[in-house]
């Protein structure tokens, strides 16, 4: 629980105001004690496992936290940030929503418990409002959703997120027996009433439909390690638990799921269900963030779809190609020309070794040294699994390699780097030399605006925090 400060301790008079003053203080102010008694002190923990302690009023919402943590880390961007609900003892794991008040989620945790908050990145909390056909595939919408009015599934997904509600999910999950290790295939229903499972293969009947829980009385967390901890058939494990009650191991109702979209759609569901137009409320506010300085990103409601070919070889400026062969064609001249740009740029005299180190890339947060395969997906897992997300990591298998791992379609997909040379010179490459790179720094410029060889984008870095 968060210790808070009675005001019944005498201040202790300030011997050097001149120099804590807030206008000329080097001290973060955030850091310093507060006398108030509506001040708690909380721990945070960064992804390095270092924590910092700050203080937060006691009706602090997660989205307040996270943006005091952004100033007093000196982060660089404001966007994407989470609190996340850490139980590493029972491998759960859930992202705050933006408007749930963290001391209330914290008075519910055991005092003998390891269980604490952690701050990172996470890009997926809302991309289900971006994304929806990604998150909520057809076959899982069940039949008793209305399609009376003509509608597609895709339609009728999209009006219910603007409405701030989500259709109703149905399909089978394994369930792990209580009180016993094995596990259980069972046919579910989530509804806007609650959870309800099929005492009778997929049957709908009201006869064999039995009452599971009430989503207003539950949080859905993510299983970690749950082959390990809990016998799980797979890795797509998640469980929802009681949220006013301390976690104790009889109380978690543990699911697994057949891959990493069946389980996205169902906890993606239980949020949506359980907040409602709450979460589209979060997501606007979001929208409306400042904007990111992580450079090229593009703006929320855009997307590769949404850009052009243009031409700008005539005298009356630019004009847009709609011809898609003729568009083809100006791609593949464009990276031709960008070649000979960078072989030319490579021979300059002022270019050397010394002047754009091999190693540049150690001081880039994208750049992860030797973690392993397994810690790799595990890491963009948790910031969020949309596409885009990557990281680059020394190769276990391959001296002097590197790996590119890149999020897309749920899915963390692995690109070798191999280094060559070409006329004496060093260079990186990751479709056997037709494309060279003098340093990763370079590769990754490069993917942030052409798909290359790679199914979409390099977009969001994915990046460990530190505190």
């Amino acid at each position: 629980a968060g210790e808070s400060f009675s005001s019944s301790v005498p201040a202790i008079p300030n011997p050097f105001p001149e120099l804590c003053s807030p206008s000329k203080s080097p001290v973060l102010i955030s850091s310093l004690p507060l006398p108030a008694t509506n001040k708690h002190l909380i721990k945070v923990y960064g992804e390095d496992s270092h924590s910092r302690s700050v203080w937060v009023s006691r009706a602090a919402t997660a989205r307040e936290v996270c943006h005091m943590l952004v100033q007093t880390a000196h982060c660089s961007d404001q966007e994407n940030w989470a609190l996340l609900e850490l139980h590493p003892t029972l491998g759960l794991e859930r992202c705050l929503e933006d408007h749930e008040v963290v001391l209330e989620v914290q008075a519910t945790w055991s005092l003998k418990g390891d269980t604490r908050f952690v701050f990172c990145k996470n890009y997926a909390k809302y991309e289900f409002f971006r994304k929806p056909m990604l998150f909520f595939p057809e076959c899982m919408i069940s039949d008793s959703a209305d399609v009376s009015k003509g509608m597609t599934s895709s339609e009728l997904i999209k009006n219910l997120l603007k409405s701030g509600t989500c259709p109703e999910i149905q399909g089978f999950l394994q369930v792990k027996e209580s009180s016993r290790k094995a596990w259980k295939k069972v046919y579910f229903f989530l509804r806007r009433s609650g959870l309800y499972c099929s005492t009778k293969g997929s049957s709908k009947e009201p006869r064999h439909l039995q009452y599971v829980a009430d989503l207003d009385d539950l949080n859905v967390y993510t299983v970690v390690n749950s082959r390990k901890l809990y016998g799980a058939p797979a890795d797509f494990t998640f469980c929802i638990k009681p949220f006013r009650n301390p976690i104790r191991t009889q109380d978690l109702k543990i699911l697994c799921a057949e891959n990493e979209q069946i389980r996205t759609c169902w906890t993606s569901a239980f949020r949506l269900f359980k907040y409602g137009k709450q979460l589209q409320c979060n997501y606007q506010l979001s929208t409306s963030a400042p904007r990111s300085l992580e450079g090229t990103k593009l703006p929320d409601d855009k997307s590769e779809a949404s850009l052009v070919a243009m031409d700008f070889s005539g005298k009356a400026g630019g004009r847009v190609i709609e011809n898609p062969t003729e568009a083809q064609s100006a791609e593949r001249e464009e990276g031709q020309a960008w070649r000979r740009r960078e072989a030319l740029r490579c021979s300059l005299p002022n270019v050397n070794s010394g002047a754009r180190p091999s190693s540049i890339h150690k001081t880039q947060p994208w750049f992860h040294g030797g973690v392993s395969r397994k810690e790799t997906q595990r890491l963009i897992e948790k910031q969020g699994l949309v596409d885009g997300m990557f990281l680059i990591r020394e190769s276990q298998q391959h001296a002097q390699c590197f790996v590119l791992s890149l999020c897309y379609k749920l899915k963390t997909k692995h690109y070798l780097v191999i280094p060559c040379e070409d006329g004496g010179r060093k260079y990186f490459t990751m479709d056997d030399g037709l494309t060279l790179f003098i340093d990763l720094l370079q590769l990754v410029e490069f993917h942030q605006i052409n798909k290359g060889i790679l199914p979409v984008c390099l977009k969001h870095p994915c990046v460990c925090v530190a505190l």
